[in-house]
């Protein structure tokens, strides 16, 4: 067996090696809102010459996926795709014509990136974690679009495509309704006596026990006490 069949053999199998690793360093992705699932075979789609969105709403007829496209998708696919599992065919797309894609649990919202938008809320009365908690337990965050708070302020910063930013805007709607809507109980005022002690032309002020101011005048007046309760003024 000559040397340079035995290098080649090598390479061969060392290219196979190095491409199955790739494959499956591809199909680990971050974490997106609600799961999306989606088969791991190839989804094989033969594409001559057809409008992106017409591919698109293909794909999620062949998936049974509802899929909404913004009327800003656009381009054409000429030649074919390779195949490749469904979840990597659509990030294949999105790259190479510049579209984000949002899935809340029923519906494909896929728009072009010039779409994103960016959004500041003011969190007062609510609390960031509080905010984050929310919009994780609803499947609502995602990994690749922005929440992110400011330190030491109340200003969130919201970044994404428009299905995703509405999300967090009806998510941050509802939690500051809740927290308007919990009752405030203003504690209650204490209640003191308050007495006045006339001797001769001159009256004593006693509030709560405690003399608290003299007066003096020139029409004398009958001895005596006068006592009524009255609320805290302080």
């Amino acid at each position: 067996m000559s040397t340079s069949f035995i290098l080649s053999t090598i390479l061969h199998n060392l290219t196979r090696v190095l491409c199955v690793g790739i494959f499956l360093s591809a199909g680990i992705h971050t974490a997106v809102g609600a799961p999306l699932s989606l088969p791991s075979t190839p989804y094989r789609y033969t594409v001559l010459d057809q409008d992106v969105a017409a591919a698109l709403q293909q794909f999620g007829n062949n998936l049974n996926i509802r899929v909404s496209i913004s009327a800003e998708v656009r381009g054409r696919i000429r030649g074919r795709m390779p195949d490749l599992p469904p979840r990597e065919f659509l990030d294949r797309l999105s790259k190479l014509y510049d579209l984000q894609w949002y899935y809340d649990g029923l519906v494909l919202y896929v728009s072009a990136a010039k779409e994103a938008q960016s959004k500041m809320f003011v969190l007062t009365p609510i609390r960031f974690d509080a905010f984050k908690a929310a919009l994780d337990e609803l499947g609502i965050s995602d990994d690749r679009y922005v929440v992110k708070s400011a330190a030491g302020s109340d200003l969130v910063l919201v970044s994404g495509p428009p299905r995703f930013l509405a999300l967090v805007e009806q998510t941050f709607n509802g939690l500051l309704a809740e927290a308007q809507a919990q009752p405030h109980v203003a504690p209650a005022p204490s209640e003191e006596s308050l007495l006045l002690l006339f001797r001769g032309s001159s009256t004593m002020v006693v509030r709560g026990g405690r003399p608290e101011a003299a007066y003096s005048s020139d029409v004398p007046q009958q001895d005596g006490v006068a006592e009524k309760p009255e609320l805290n003024r302080k």
